[in-house]
């Protein structure tokens, strides 16, 4: 990638105000309890009585895909800029997506271990997404050997803690209520909460370059490169740890589809709707990936989904 595309890419900015901030802040408030309304403490009794995919798909997400996209970021060098590997470090920091638990029902896999993973790792994301990104960030700054204007990663962590636990912990924890006390209320806003956490995501992303249009344009097909093997990476990672650890057809796919959908919307929020980056420009490239990632992981994982689901047609008993 030549500096001139480096340049444009992280030239790429959107700065909101404090009421944008706090508009956003509160959608996503909103998405997150919804995706509360979903689970159940009944689905997770045979996940937990049989928890080895559920170790397998935790270290997964909570490790490998962190270690592994540092080292793929690494493995690029001066192909791409430091904010773009920020970028794919934050994702890969991010919890599952909450349109994993559809994938999984698309692709005949274990929903309810895919419940379990979207819910554990959204709430361990209070701890784990701040430290994953100031950890592998960090790392791949002094790795990297990153000089001149470039300034330290030095995030907050405590700060971060106490932004994800109001956008995540407080809405999780009313919506698992809402589901255990109120069960009907639950089921009716289920499905348009997640239409609109969707309809929400597609505004980030356009929020994200509606003034940036001309040059996003000029520098997509470096950005889809890069999402594109980033993602086969996070896909790749699920498929092959079940595959080796010889978990069930279903638990596999799970595994697969939880590794490779991120909740890439998080890390837009925390880029666009807090202050936490603010003293840390540009953020153009870690921008570029977050909001590209979210609209690549609904693409491959519909794609990923499909096959499994014709081959389980094809091949309908389990191995």
């Amino acid at each position: 990638m030549s500096p001139e595309t480096t340049s444009i890419i992280d030239g790429i900015d959107v700065t909101l105000n404090a009421g944008g901030m706090n508009t956003i802040n509160i959608v996503l408030a909103f998405v997150m309890y919804g995706v509360a309304l979903g689970i159940r403490p009944k689905m997770f009794a045979d996940v937990f009585r049989n928890p080895k995919s559920l170790i397998i798909g935790l270290v997964c997400q909570l490790v490998l895909l962190p270690l592994l996209t540092f080292l793929l970021a690494l493995a690029f060098g001066g192909w791409i800029s430091w904010t773009m590997a920020l970028g794919m470090i934050l994702v890969a920091s991010c919890p599952g997506g909450n349109i994993s638990n559809f994938m999984s029902s698309l692709s005949k896999a274990n929903v309810e271990l895919s419940v379990s993973l979207t819910a554990i790792t959204t709430a361990l994301a209070i701890l784990m997404t701040p430290f994953n990104f100031w950890l592998y960030g960090n790392l791949y700054l002094h790795s990297a050997h990153i000089a001149g204007d470039v300034p330290q990663l030095a995030i907050p962590l405590w700060d971060v803690f106490k932004t994800i636990f109001i956008l995540l912990g407080i809405p999780l924890t009313l919506g698992v209520l809402t589901a255990r006390f109120l069960p009907t209320v639950a089921e009716k806003l289920k499905k348009p909460l997640q239409w609109f956490s969707i309809l929400f995501f597609i505004a980030m992303v356009v929020l994200s370059f509606v003034g940036n249009i001309d040059a996003f344009l000029k520098c997509v097909k470096y950005i889809f490169l890069i999402v594109l093997i980033h993602n086969l990476l996070a896909l790749g990672i699920g498929f092959g740890i079940g595959s080796a650890f010889k978990v069930s057809r279903r638990d596999r796919r799970t595994l697969t589809i939880e590794t490779g959908i991120q909740n890439s919307g998080l890390g837009l929020v925390l880029l666009l709707g807090t202050s936490l980056f603010a003293g840390f420009p540009p953020h153009g490239g870690t921008l570029v990936i977050t909001a590209w990632w979210g609209i690549w992981h609904i693409i491959s994982g519909l794609t990923v989904s499909t096959i499994f689901n014709r081959h389980e047609k094809t091949h309908p008993l389990e191995p």
